[in-house]
Parts: structure tokens; sequence; C-alpha cells
């Protein structure tokens, strides 16, 4: 039998209140405890709940060491009731334990991914396998109603409920009625002088609701928009020397319904302020004459802060050239209310030269550590240096091998003037066993599949074998490159191929050829964004003329053969600084190239080509792409001219679209072989049959595609193309030259788009021919899968 310790010994209980415990009056006498007991255990061991007890087995028990004890098993969280009792000299604790939380079911939410709400609970106590409190279910329920009021969903209603269950177990679950987000209805800019209305909100992203509103989805409120619309609206200010404006209150009502809101900024302007003078203070580790041209501010100018604060930046990165890494370079406006002018100081700490202790790299798990540090361009033991440390993680990122790369400068304990460059790494799969299927309405069905690796074993090595195969090609190849053949950065490489071109089958002259050849190749880099290459080759190519060939083909069949052996040599210089290899959006390209069948071949001539693009930032997420691509060929010694298998073709994509592929330039009329001599054939169109000379360029203006955020993988463009193919050698049936000529090029404009799917680019392109003439094989409407823009 359980007896009180004594008539006046208190029993120490949740209720009515633990606090009431603690402050009970002491009346017991003390007791040495020769065992503890405990009572209504479920779920918990007996060892976790000894461990919180601040008494133990031979502890002498007092009436304050008792109210201890009942409140450290309450502040753990895990009982709904605690008694202590006395049996003998025996203590015997009785608890009621809390339930634990089995299961959470969300139903209903929409805009918050369900991992979301699910880590956002946790974070406040509510998970599976938790404790289960009710203060943290109606603390959930205010939670997310204050998260979808974030989100301009001010009709939000949770429920949220707890369901027994067997084993001291509840489940739980949140209902949410997410409702419309609250659309705004207007946006108002009080107290603008200098700047109207219209100027002012179309710098911010919430927008009072238009015609287009559904697309864009401006018009839907956000508490965090907002923050950063005003965060916005005080920048523009402050660039353009208004260093008194403020954002004196904001208000957001709502309308009776919920269901619209409206938006009030109320500001002041103040005045406008020149830039006084510049100067600045502070420690030089490097001459200041050497400094000075970086200040981008001038006395006289309107001050902007988004110069300043650019100016800084290019001070310390200058200083980070030089190993100062954690330079601080600060530049502060003293303010002349009187003359309204701003004295800019620039105050430069430098902190310590820093030099390199070491350079560590995790996450490569697979490619060597060679692979990594041949790329490089801070080495271990030398001074540090922002720019090349940056550079390297560049390199890196280039290589294609990790998805993420990041670098980390960490001082090194128990030094002032050491830091270890810490690069992470995160591969990818650099290998691919591809196979695709793709349809163009001149190449009919294209079929091709290739296994390769660009990081073979992890050398860095690049190793291919692939095959293609459609209505006007088959071609297979092998091909292998060392891209650091030497320390320096020269690559070597290798490859053999075999093609065979069905020209019969495409929109140009009636033959075909078969090409069985390998060349060796080298490129060296100039720096980090220029590089020139050179290759070796020979190439065997049979010529099959058909029974209606054009004239010109049958005039070269007659004259040189069909059978034609080619020593290839070709050099190249490229210089890249585009910001990415897919859908780039700044910097430009180009490439300089000559091919030549050198003399000893059985025909020598020589190919020289110029590719050039250039991406040009128009605003947000317009962007401008001019280009252009000229090519010029003709023969080596004897009178001989361009082959005319090897001749330049145009029209379609990658060329002048609007007019069907390989269809622009010089035709030549057609013979029937089966008389001899041959004769025309009568009613028979000319035929294209290409030209010496290659000249194109246009304009692409790059625009948001409606309805999709990511415009990494889809690309829609207004395009203006122009050019034509030209020949200096020959002439047409009707006497007529087609020599280059301005009167001559053809134009064209049209909208077009480009969508990365799993098997391929899928480009559509709609175009307007400008000035076509009769003969002229026009094609309004172009699609391939398997070829971009």
């Amino acid at each position: 039998m359980i007896n009180p310790l004594r008539p006046s010994w208190p029993v120490f209980s949740l209720l009515p209140l633990a606090a009431a415990v603690v402050s009970a009056p002491v009346y017991a006498q003390s007791f040495v405890i020769n065992d503890i007991r405990l009572e209504g255990l479920g779920r918990l061991s007996a060892a976790s709940v000894y461990a919180l007890l601040p008494v133990s087995s031979g502890s002498l028990l007092t009436d304050e060491r008792s109210a201890d004890s009942v409140r450290a098993l309450f502040a753990s969280g895990q009982f709904e009731d605690v008694q202590v009792l006395r049996e003998r000299d025996d203590m015997i604790i009785r608890v009621v334990e809390r339930p634990s939380i089995a299961s959470i079911e969300l139903k209903g939410n929409q805009s918050i991914g369900k991992e979301d709400l699910l880590k956002g609970l946790k974070s406040i106590g509510l998970g599976e396998g938790e404790v289960y409190k009710r203060a943290a279910l109606d603390q959930v329920k205010l939670e997310l109603q204050r998260q979808y009021a974030a989100q301009g969903r001010y009709g939000a209603v949770v429920t949220a409920t707890a369901k027994p269950m067997p084993r001291n177990r509840v489940a739980v679950t949140i209902d949410i009625k997410e409702g419309d987000t609250a659309r705004i209805k207007r946006v108002s800019i009080n107290g603008n002088d200098v700047y109207d209305d219209a100027e002012l909100l179309k710098q911010l992203q919430l927008q009072s609701s238009h015609l287009l509103s559904f697309i864009y989805g401006d018009d839907k409120y956000s508490r965090e928009k907002l923050s950063a619309d005003l965060e916005t609206l005080r920048s523009y200010y402050l660039d353009r020397g208004y260093l008194r404006f403020n954002i004196d209150s904001t208000q957001v009502s709502l309308s009776p319904d919920k269901d619209q809101v409206y938006i009030d900024i109320n500001v002041k302007e103040g005045d406008l302020y020149k830039v006084g003078d510049v100067r600045m203070a502070g420690e030089f580790p490097v001459p200041e004459d050497d400094l000075k041209p970086l200040l981008l501010t001038q006395p006289g100018q309107t001050y902007s802060q988004k110069i300043v604060t650019l100016t800084s930046d290019i001070i310390s990165r200058r200083l980070g050239r030089e190993g100062y890494l954690f330079a601080d370079v600060q530049g502060v406006p003293e303010l002349d209310d009187a003359n309204k002018t701003a004295k800019l100081v620039y105050y430069i700490n430098p902190n310590r030269v820093m030099s390199v202790r070491r350079i560590n790299f995790t996450g490569n798990l697979k490619t060597d550590d060679q692979v990594l540090r041949r790329e490089m361009r801070q080495f271990e033991g030398a001074q540090a240096s922002g720019e090349k440390i940056d550079l390297s993680k560049v390199r890196l990122e280039r290589l294609g091998y990790f998805g993420e790369v990041k670098s980390e400068n960490v001082r090194v304990p128990g030094t002032t003037d050491q830091v270890d460059v810490n690069v992470a790494v995160t591969e990818q799969p650099s290998g691919s066993i591809s196979a695709s299927v793709g349809f163009s309405q001149n190449a009919g069905l294209v079929f091709g599949a290739s296994v390769s690796q660009t990081n073979f074993l992890g050398t860095g090595n690049r190793v291919s074998i692939g095959l293609n195969r459609s209505d006007i090609r088959d071609a297979y190849n092998f091909s292998y490159v060392n891209p650091y053949f030497t320390p320096e950065g020269i690559s070597r490489g290798f490859n053999v191929y075999l093609r065979q071109t069905k020209f019969d089958n495409l929109n140009i002259s009636n033959y075909a050829t078969d090409s069985l050849g390998g060349n060796i190749s080298f490129s060296y880099p100039i720096d980090e964004t220029e590089t020139i290459s050179f290759s070796a080759g020979y190439d065997i190519t049979d010529v099959q003329v058909g029974v209606q060939p054009s004239e010109v083909v049958f005039n070269f069949d007659q004259k040189n053969g069909s059978s034609f052996g080619t020593y290839l040599g070709s050099a190249s210089w490229q210089r890249n600084t585009l910001n990415r290899g897919v859908f780039p959006t700044a910097g430009g390209s180009q490439t300089a190239a000559v091919e030549m069948g050198l003399p000893g071949s059985d025909i020598a001539f020589y190919k020289l080509t110029y590719n050039a693009q250039r991406y040009i930032p128009v605003s947000g997420r317009w962007v401008g792409r001019s280009f252009a691509r000229l090519g010029y060929g003709d023969g080596l010694g004897g009178g001989d001219d361009l082959p005319f298998y090897r001749n330049f073709f145009g029209g379609g994509f990658g060329s002048v679209r609007g007019y069907r592929d390989n269809s622009m330039g010089p035709r030549s009329r057609l013979l029937n072989t089966f008389t001899n001599p041959a004769t025309l054939l009568n009613n028979a169109p000319a035929e294209s049959i290409g030209g010496n000379v290659q000249i194109e360029a246009g304009f692409e203006l790059i625009f948001p595609t409606p309805f999709i955020e990511d415009n990494n993988k889809v690309r829609t463009l207004a395009f203006f193309d122009a050019g034509n193919i030209f020949d200096t050698k020959i002439q047409g049936f009707n006497g007529e030259d087609f020599k280059p000529s301005f009167d001559n090029l053809r134009y064209s404009v049209g909208l077009g788009l480009s969508w990365i799917t799993p098997i391929g680019p899928l480009t559509f392109a709609i175009a307007q021919p400008l000035n076509d003439e009769d003969g002229d094989d026009t094609q309004v409407f172009q699609f391939s899968l398997g070829q971009g823009f």
C-alpha cells in the first residue's frame, strides 16, 4: 500500500500549476532514498527518465529536491502530469506521458510544397516521432496563416486536428484551404515630384492588374516582393543623387472581401546631390597613382551609390591581385547640405598580404587531383591572388565534369598571412551512351548514336565513338583528344571517319559522295580565351554522278575523274568569351580558319572561313545577337577551281531562314547523259550547285518566352537574316555571272523558337523572304529536331 509521506507532506503534481508545487510549504521530514520507482511509463525507457532526475538512490530527499524533480520532468516536455509519492523510504514517481506523433497528413496545400511545410513544422517541434503538444498545434495554424498571408492569400483557412491512436500516439491532420491570391488593385507612390508615377512604378515587381497579368503574375501581392520593391525604389533614388531620399511609410490595405490589395508608398525625395571632392584614405599597399584611375566617381558628377559600390569592389579586386585577399574598401559620403554636394572618401584597409599554403580538393571521387590541379592558375606556396583564384574556378567550371564548383579562402590557424584554398566540386556524369531520333524537312529521318567519355577513367581525356544516319548522310567516326598532351596545355587529338553523302536525295545536284579519311590535330592556348589549332590528314573521296547531273558536275567529272585523294591541312584561331555553351546571353565568339587540299593531292584547293557572333544585353532578359558568316574558296595552282563537292551552300537553319536548305546561290542546267554527247534536258529546272563565296549576316532579338520562367532550355527570338552564295568562276546558262553583289543578297525576317528536349533541340522558324526572285526556293515554315538556331 502506498501512503503519503505523512499528513502534512504535500503531493507534488502538475495540478493546478507546477509553480504552485515549487512554492508549496515544506512540512515533511527529509529522508534518504532507498529506491526510486517509476509508474505510468509507456513509450519512454526508465533509463531516460532517471537521467532527468536531480536525485538518485542514496540521496537525501527534501521538499525542495522533490520540487526540483517535478520541475525537471516537466521541463523535458515528455509528460502531462507528474506526482511524487513516498512508500516507506522509496521514492515513487507517477507520470502521465504525452502522446507521440505517429503521422502528419497535409491536405490542400498547392502553393507551398509538402516537403517545405514538413520541414517548417519540424522546426517548431511538430514532426513524426516527436512528442505531441497541443500548444504546438495551435502555433502551426497561426504560422501557416502567416505564411499564406505573406503570399497574399488572406482568405487561407488552416484546420489542425489530432486523432488518438493505439499505444499512446496521435495522427495529426492539417487541412488547408489556401484560397485565391489577393490581386493588386492599385499601387500608389505619394510625395514624388522629380520622377512621375509611371517612371517609378515600372521599376517595381508588383503592378496593378493589367491585361497581361495572367502571364507575368505581377499583380499577386507578396510581402517579400514588396520589401524588395522598396529597396529597388530606394536604390533608384540613391543612384540618381537623392541621398536624403526616404520612404516615410507604407500602407497595405484590403478590400472587405480580402481579394483586392491597395498599396500606398509615401516617399520624401529630398534634394539632388553632386559629387564634391573625391579622395582615398587609409593604407596604400600599391602606389596611389595606380588606384586613382579606378575611381569611377569624379567631382561634379551626380552622386550614384551604384558607382560608389562598384568603385569599392574594383579597388578591392585590384588589391586582391597583390595578395590582399581580405582588403576592405568602403566609400563613405560626407554630405554638405548647404552646397548640396557629397564629399567621397574611400577608406582602404588592405589587411595583410596572404600566401597560399595548400590547395585542397574535395568531392572529386572519380577525377584525379591532377586533372583539377592543372587547371589552377593559383599555385601553392605562392602569393595569393584573388584574380587567379577566380580564374581557376572558371576554368574548372568549363571542364564540364562538375555540376558545381565552390572555392573558399580559409585562414590557416595560428598564422596571420596564410590561407588554404578549399575547392569543393560536385561531380556529374562526364560520359554518355546516347541514341537520338530526329526529323528534318530536308534531311528526313535522322538517327544518331554515340558513346563518349569526356573524362575517360578520370584522366580528363576525351574519347568518342559515333554514328549518324539520315536520308542524305551516313557518318561514322572515332576520336580521341588529350587536352594536356604537354604540361603547358597543348592538346593532341586523332580522328578517323567514313561519310557517305547522298546529295541526290537532297535539293542540290544529282550526285553523291563517299569519303574515308582521318587526321591528327593540335591546339595551343594563347591565353584564357584564345586558341590556335592545326590539323593534318588524308581524305579519299569518290563521286558518283547520276544519270541527270547538272552541267557543272558533268563537266568536272569529265575533266578530273571521279576519285580523289587529298592531303588535308587546316589552321584556325578561336576566341570565345561566351558566358555559357548552350543559349548564351553575353559575350561573343570568333573563329577564323583555313582548310587546304595541299599540293600533291589529286585536286589542290583552299577555303577561308570567318564566323563571329556577339550577344548584347538589351534590358532585363531581352538580349540582342549579331552574327556573320563569311567564306571564300579557290583552287591551288594549275588553274584548278574549288571542287564542286566542297562548295559553300546556303539556306535554312544556320544560314538564311525562309529559303530551303542548300537552295541558294548559283544554279546549273541538268543534262541527259543517256545521249552521246550529253544534251540539255528540255524544261528541266536548273539546280543549286553552291559556290566558292559565302556572305551571310543577321541580327536576332531574344525575348522571354511567355509562360516560361526558365529560359535556359527554351529560347524565343525575332530575326533578320541576309546573305547568299556566290561564285567568282562560273557563269549561268544565259551568260549571267554569280559574283558577289549587294543587289543579289536575299533578306528574310521571322520568329523562331528552340527547345532543348531530352533527344535534342527542337527548332521552329516562321520566316518571310523579303526580296525573293523567280527561281528562288522559299519555305515559310521550317523545323528540325536535332539542330538549334
